[in-house]
């Protein structure tokens, strides 16, 4: 599943590249066609101005010439006359002779033919010397505008309305900016808006008047300010897919994190019962064989050995009973709010009888206890049997997580911190990891120890004291070293501000 959510993630976003790439190859094409178009109409519009304005080089022009037509009446001779007038326009005029002498020019046909043929000679002469006079008048007229500086021999309104319609034509309507500059790099114009983007992909550039000499040419740069969003607005047919994907994905890895989770619980609860069943075991064990030895009969029941299987069976059904409890609190806890019988406790007196108490199973374990009880304001509202518990499973959790190469040093502390009370438990154990300090107050976490089962436990102490602590609205965190030790802080408010 997680391949083909990513080939089809791949998929769509070659599919985005591809559909992009055409979109600006497209843009380019139609720009340049379009200032290829736009140069040429300027080229255009420059020779045709000057022309126009420069026909006043041609105003001492003037030619005349006459041809003798014969016409098929031989009595008749019409001479025929052109005139080039100074503004260019050509006027003919006819005059017509009659041949009184019809004889006379029988006998001069043959000179008449001749002269004809001289007359044409001497109009195809005279053609070609007055179209070279043409040709270099419009030459001259052309050296003498490309000889101009660029700011005279553009109008860049009219360059813009041109570059308008030919980029209308092209299918391209967004807003432009543009800038001439001559060959050198010396700008001539630019738009008061106009900017160049630093890729440079959404500037183009040609040149002006290309047939000129080089230090003559222009240059004219275009730039599409909104070419970004004008490409990618062809995306939009495409974003229902993506929200499908995004949503496939997300389901995907919401799938994933179930599935782990899943199974982390599934861990921890297979853990859980292993650690149960070690748990239970001892206790069954020791009741079991008690309860065998009072049905032997072959054994003498002294009255000190029935007291002394009679406490034992008790010993380990209150152990039962409490590892019972243990499981029936964080179960009871975990859907409603507990029902506590809160009253006005000192707990630096109820801490110093938890310590006394538990002094002799530290004593017993090789270590030592120290309380340093320095908090003025030890007055707080709570629960005495829930929060004596807190402070037992506290302790019981440095007993159990000692080091076997150091002797166990258990301190605990209490001091003011403003409207608080704050309780420290600190140990010089085997520590947690950083990773596991996280989850310590998760129902059913233990830290992993491999398949050791040394430190008995449930891994429910540490929630039920969150749990508890939670409900008397305060706070608990854990702060660890591994191979160092363990330390709990507990923060409450004290009774004057609860």
């Amino acid at each position: 599943m997680a391949l083909s959510l990513v080939s089809l993630l791949g998929l769509q976003v070659k599919y985005v590249e591809e559909i992009v790439n055409m979109r600006r190859e497209h843009f380019n094409e139609s720009v340049e066609h379009s200032l290829y178009q736009a140069t040429h109409e300027l080229e255009v519009s420059e020779a045709r101005r000057y022309l126009e304005h420069g026909t006043a080089a041609m105003d001492g022009i003037a030619t005349a010439y006459d041809s003798v037509i014969v016409t098929t009446d031989s009595s008749v001779i019409q001479h025929k006359h052109q005139v080039t007038a100074r503004d260019g326009s050509v006027y003919y005029s006819l005059e017509t002779h009659a041949n009184t002498n019809f004889s006379n020019q029988l006998v001069s046909g043959r000179k008449l033919k001749d002269k004809g043929v001289d007359l044409k000679k001497v109009l195809a002469d005279k053609y070609n010397y007055e179209k070279g006079l043409v040709d270099e008048v419009i030459y001259s007229l052309l050296y003498t505008a490309s000889d101009r500086p660029l700011d005279d021999r553009i109008d860049f309104k009219e360059l813009d309305h041109i570059l308008t319609a030919h980029l209308h034509n092209n299918g391209i309507d967004i807003p432009y900016h543009f800038e001439v500059l001559t060959s050198n790099g010396r700008r001539v114009y630019a738009c008061p808006d106009f900017a160049s983007d630093k890729d440079g992909k959404s500037t183009f550039s040609t040149t002006i008047f290309k047939n000129d000499p080089v230090e003559k040419m222009g240059v004219l740069k275009i730039n599409f300010p909104t070419l970004g969003s004008y490409i990618y607005s062809s995306l939009k047919f495409i974003v229902p897919a993506l929200i499908f994907t995004l949503v496939l994905i997300i389901s995907f890895i919401v799938t994933l994190v179930l599935i782990f989770r899943q199974r982390r619980l599934s861990e921890m609860k297979n853990d859980f019962i292993n650690n149960m069943t070690h748990e239970f075991k001892t206790p069954i064990s020791t009741i079991s064989l008690a309860a065998q030895m009072l049905n032997d009969k072959s054994l003498p029941k002294s009255p000190s050995m029935l007291e002394r299987l009679s406490t034992t069976i008790m010993d380990e059904t209150k152990r039962l009973r409490f590892q019972v409890e243990k499981v029936l609190q964080v179960s009871l806890y975990e859907n409603q709010k507990a029902n506590f019988k809160l009253k006005e406790i000192n707990a630096n007196e109820l801490i110093a009888g938890v310590v006394h108490t538990f002094a002799l199973k530290v004593e017993k374990n090789g270590g030592k206890i120290i309380s340093d009880l320095k908090a003025k304001d030890s007055m707080i509202l709570a629960d005495d049997m829930h929060f004596t518990n807190v402070m037992f499973n506290l302790m019981d959790n440095a007993v159990k997580y000692r080091r076997e190469d150091v002797s166990l040093e258990l301190k605990v502390c209490t001091w003011n911190e403003g409207d608080h009370l704050l309780i420290s438990i600190q140990d010089n154990g085997i520590g947690i990891k950083k990773d596991d300090l996280k989850k310590v107050f998760e129902k059913f976490y233990r830290v992993h120890r491999g398949n050791l089962h040394d430190a008995k436990g449930f891994g429910l102490g540490l929630a039920y004291v969150k749990k508890i602590i939670t409900e008397h609205n305060g706070t608990i965190h854990a702060e660890s070293e591994l191979g160092i030790g363990t330390k709990f802080i507990i923060k409450l408010l004290t009774i004057k501000n609860e």
